[in-house]
């Protein structure tokens, strides 16, 4: 109890210290003085958005079972903590009324950084479990509220040739973020694990990410754009106002509910398997599983993985700019979705043959590179436009995450009461509903 106590001092001294900075002329709030190219701050700064979301979504599902955390206990709490980037609509209209959309991203960089240090320094403790968690929860809350200002930046910043042109950039670093730390930092965990033990191993990842996140931070305090200044509120009555008509406009909006459900299904059958995937690949055979080691997970995530990630978001981008978002639409679908059957094909066969294992993983990478790009432009483009693009932009990212978060609760709970190849069949009959509702979406916009 005392450390917990301790922890949330931490929490709120960090946010009022950093914030307190901030409003001087500090590095950390010195604007933008000349025009900057979107790639001095489009890949890192959505390689800054990955991070905290894959080490919270994916690895630390690979490090809470390296701990000797049970499968379900593991799926169900990486699942929830995930909820701010699903209920990040409830605040995202205040980043709207206060400073510039700079101050939020590079002051929530340093908050989730410091936030690592001490997830870091959590893990020796006797009930580290809980202390993590509650960690965690807090790097969900500062990394929801970078995307936030970040995606607003983004529309603000550049047209929307230019988004399409940056889109494919853009996916392919918050995706490089994913191999990085799905990749590379479960990699080097797997080597460290022999030399210092499994957990020094894991404080030195997190104290790598902790090291990353507050590098980027002071990059971005001199490189990032301020992406427009703040509505002028005068009072808590402006406030509100302003408040509630940002969730008004948003739900009057034509097509609003059709798209909340293709929005949400797109991401379903990924979001049941992607919690599941480590723990059927590092199964023993005897268990269904593939039995994969952490470094060959690390190593065929973290370098044939990256090839895939950025060839396939990159491609996608030029591919949208050329053919149009609405004439794409079902292949973007199709190949975020449909590789996932490769994992069913090895569940049935359990081939001993690392290439085909290796073959199924890079695959699904690509085309979740690839198809990704197609959901991000559709919230972009048909349903974010308006007054108050960048929060109704964070309602719709939040709609997403909220089917995504929700499979994954109860996916270990799927995949433990009925093996992993029925799993997987039950993910294939997921995409079924995304598919279909992708050849028909209206566009509310032309153009695309």
């Amino acid at each position: 109890m005392l450390f917990f106590s301790v922890v949330t001092s931490c929490k709120i001294n960090i946010f009022f210290c950093i914030f307190a900075v901030m409003k001087t002329d500090s590095p950390l709030n010195i604007p933008a003085t000349r025009i900057r190219h979107p790639l001095q701050w489009v890949p890192s700064v959505y390689f800054a958005m990955g991070m905290p979301f894959v080490m919270l979504s994916l690895v630390s599902v690979i490090m809470l079972k390296d701990l000797g955390v049970a499968n379900a206990k593991i799926t169900f709490w990486t699942s929830l903590i995930i909820l701010p980037w699903t209920l990040k609509p409830l605040w995202s209209p205040f980043l709207e009324m206060f400073r510039t959309k700079k101050y939020f991203v590079v002051g929530t960089q340093l908050i989730t950084g410091l936030s690592f240090a001490l997830l870091a320094l959590s893990l020796p403790l006797p009930d580290f479990f809980t202390y993590a968690i509650a960690l965690m929860g807090l790097i969900a809350f500062s990394g929801a509220t970078h995307d936030i200002a970040t995606d607003g930046i983004y529309m603000n910043e550049l047209n929307a040739s230019t988004q399409a042109t940056y889109i494919g950039w853009q996916g392919a670093f918050f995706n490089i973020a994913k191999v990085v730390c799905n990749g590379g930092l479960v990699f080097l965990a797997g080597m460290l694990m022999k030399s210092i033990g499994t957990l020094y191993a894991w404080m030195v990842i997190t104290g790598i990410c902790a090291g990353v996140m507050i590098a980027l931070s002071l990059y971005h305090s001199r490189m990032l754009p301020l992406g427009g200044a703040a509505d002028k509120i005068k009072s808590f009555k402006d406030g509100w106002l302003s408040f509630t008509e940002v969730f008004a406009t948003f739900f009057r909006k034509r097509y609003i509910w059709y798209y909340m459900a293709f929005i949400i299904l797109y991401r379903l059958a990924e979001g049941l398997a992607i919690k599941v995937l480590p723990l059927f690949l590092k199964a023993d055979f005897a268990e269904g599983g593939m039995g994969l080691t952490n470094e060959n997970y690390g190593l065929i995530v973290g370098t044939l993985g990256t090839l895939a990630f950025i060839l396939g978001s990159i491609l996608a981008g030029h591919f949208v700019s050329k053919k149009g978002l609405r004439r794409t639409l079902f292949l973007l679908c199709c190949t975020i979705n449909l590789p996932f059957l490769f994992y069913l094909l090895l569940a049935i066969y359990q081939p001993a043959q690392m290439t085909l294992t290796g073959t199924a993983i890079v695959c699904e990478y690509f085309g979740y590179g690839f198809g990704f790009v197609g959901l991000t432009l559709f919230m972009m483009q048909q349903v974010a436009p308006g007054k108050h693009k960048m929060a109704h932009y964070a309602f719709a990212s939040g709609i997403m995450n909220l089917g995504y978060m929700l499979a994954g609760m109860v996916s270990g709970w799927i995949s433990d009461s009925f093996g992993y190849e029925l799993f997987f069949v039950i993910v294939a009959i997921a995409m079924i509903p995304a598919l279909a509702l992708s050849r028909i979406v209206p566009f509310t916009h032309s153009g695309e």
